[in-house]
């Protein structure tokens, strides 16, 4: 299995963006805290949340993303269950999601996301200052994130057996313990 240093160096090959690249981090960050509450392998988790959009800059279109990446990781070293979630994270693929890990990556893809553009919207721009309510307030105003599948959240945590209230929690808590490294944790100060 490759490790985190290689994934990041592929991750980074193919993604130029900032902003995706911390999304990545973010996913990351969701899963492997999963994994080390499910007692998985939290490096195997990790390494997958974090390629799980890789491509997508080189391939931004339903018919691409993710599956002509597939390959490219296949090339990389990266193994079949692997490839296998990060296929499974994207309902147009097809791909079943039957693996507690295909379950999580994609319960926590949107959520990630959604969290952070929330964060840049809160008065000191903190992941500090979301919580499961205001996440829940402002998954019914369709003009905020429009991009953001709400469906996809809500599917994700049932689709995990997790109460939505109690995922989004759990994964705001995760993003808010690295908040530094994700670029979200303001300007409490000022």
């Amino acid at each position: 299995m490759i490790d985190r240093e290689t994934a990041w160096n592929i991750l980074c090959e193919f993604t130029k963006s900032d902003g995706l690249r911390n999304h990545a981090k973010a996913v990351e960050t969701c899963v492997a805290a999963y994994a080390r509450k499910f007692g998985e392998d939290e490096q195997r988790w990790s390494i997958t949340a974090l390629l799980h959009d890789f491509d997508w800059e080189i391939h931004p279109t339903l018919d691409g993303h993710p599956i002509k990446g597939s390959p490219i990781l296949a090339e990389r070293g990266v193994d079949e269950e692997m490839r296998r979630a990060i296929l499974s994270h994207a309902n147009h693929t097809e791909v079943a999601r039957l693996s507690t890990l295909e379950k999580t990556l994609f319960a926590c893809d949107e959520l990630a996301g959604f969290i952070t553009a929330i964060s840049y919207v809160k008065p000191h721009r903190s992941v500090f200052e979301v919580d499961a309510a205001s996440v829940k307030k402002k998954m019914k105003d369709k003009a905020f994130a429009r991009s953001v599948n709400r469906q996809d959240i809500v599917d994700g945590a049932q689709e995990m057996g997790v109460p939505l209230d109690e995922h989004i929690d759990f994964c705001v808590k995760a993003m808010q313990g690295r908040a530094e490294e994700l670029g979200l944790k303001g300007n409490l100060d000022a």
